[in-house]
């Protein structure tokens, strides 16, 4: 085999596909990244048997030819070289050359045809999303997912397509972050859970555009992100995800409606005195129009207040600090609606047409003077 191409090409492709490394296996060739110009094209794959990932770059092909490279060695290599053209070479015994100007690395791949190919999918049932949208949507929502793998369902998002609608949903035990967007088409009815790490790593390699779409298909354990050159293909979570609509309710004793940034600059505040993986919440004060937050820790205590309009009756209640930053970052309303019924009923953060809603279970506190 024989390539040449610059390279931002290159690393470009490389940066993309890497996502998909493992980072520990048994298997030596998963290390590799494979890079095939047997057809008329340069095609760059990397697969972990959870999530593959193959995209195609420009760049000449002088002789065809299939070969596997460590990642690692590979991507560092690239880096390090100068801004021009290079050349790749192998040969029958896989020897490998990597030239760029007067830079020339000699390294040992591995047989093309022992490397794991991405699965061949039948994509059937697809919708089409905008790239931006799929971004937000999963910017908005990936925090609430566990990393724990007690619960397997836990570590992904809900995708629930009915009609024009995509709802996505993720979940940790203590918050569910859910966002409703409308399609441009309408798709028959289907639910499927993502793993979180594929969504994380389609989100930081989607350029994001407006204008540009991506393609999802789905099979009963695959799901297939297509977009510009690049396909992404993940395996599903496999169960019955949980029965949210139980807990989403409707009715609430108290209503505030507050500045989103004030609110959460004020939080932002609160937690310079709570030390990582202290578990002091924050508590929330409400009143006619005004509402105090007050935290007390060992390095010391702070109270603020905050107008508001309140409807309903006055409130105490307590909260993890970090599941309402999490949720006021990703909102992009000037202000936001707070609904609560006591301190021991969760609290839902959504706007009028419900296109999010965040639910965060408060916490137990002792008051303080």
């Amino acid at each position: 085999m024989k390539i040449i191409c610059t390279k931002s090409n290159l690393l470009n492709g490389l940066n993309i596909v890497s996502k998909a490394v493992p980072n520990k296996t048994t298997m030596s060739i998963l290390e590799c990244i494979l890079v095939d110009a047997s057809k008329n094209m340069i095609k760059l794959t990397a697969n972990d048997m959870e999530i593959g990932i193959e995209t195609i770059i420009e760049g000449d092909i002088v002789e065809k030819g299939i070969i596997a490279l460590d990642a690692k060695i590979f991507l560092d290599i690239i880096r390090k070289l100068p801004d021009n053209d290079i050349t790749i070479e192998t040969d029958a015994s896989f020897k490998t050359s990597i030239t760029c100007e007067k830079a020339k690395f000699n390294i040992i791949g591995k047989s093309g045809e022992d490397f794991s190919y991405l699965p061949i999918i039948e994509k059937n049932d697809q919708i089409v999303i905008s790239q931006f949208t799929l971004k937000e949507v999963v910017r908005q929502t990936i925090f609430s997912i566990t990393d724990n793998d007690n619960n397997k369902l836990m570590t992904g998002e809900l995708f629930d397509i009915n009609g024009n609608e995509l709802k996505v949903v993720s979940l940790d035990g203590h918050r569910i972050s859910i966002r409703k967007i409308t399609l441009k088409d309408n798709y028959a009815a289907k639910k499927v859970v993502v793993p979180g790490k594929t969504l994380n790593e389609v989100s930081k390699i989607l350029p994001g555009t407006a204008e540009s779409d991506v393609v999802l298909s789905f099979t009963d354990k695959h799901i297939v992100f297509e977009f510009e050159n690049t396909t992404v293909v993940s395996r599903l979570i496999e169960g019955e995800y949980f029965k949210i609509e139980q807990m989403l309710s409707s009715d609430y004793e108290t209503k505030v409606t507050v500045n989103k940034k004030e609110f959460l600059n004020c939080i932002d505040r609160a937690t310079l005195l709570v030390k990582e993986g202290d578990k002091k919440p924050i508590i929330i004060n409400i009143t006619d129009n005004s509402m105090e937050l007050k935290i007390n820790s060992i390095l010391g205590s702070m109270n603020e207040d905050i107008d508001i309009n309140k409807n309903g009756k006055d409130l105490m209640i307590g909260f993890n600090p970090k599941f309402l930053i999490d949720a006021l970052r990703v909102i992009d309303d000037e202000d936001v609606n707070l609904y609560m019924v006591n301190p021991k009923a969760p609290c839902f953060i959504k706007n009028d047409e419900e296109s999010y809603i965040y639910l965060i279970l408060p916490v137990n506190f002792t008051t303080v003077s």
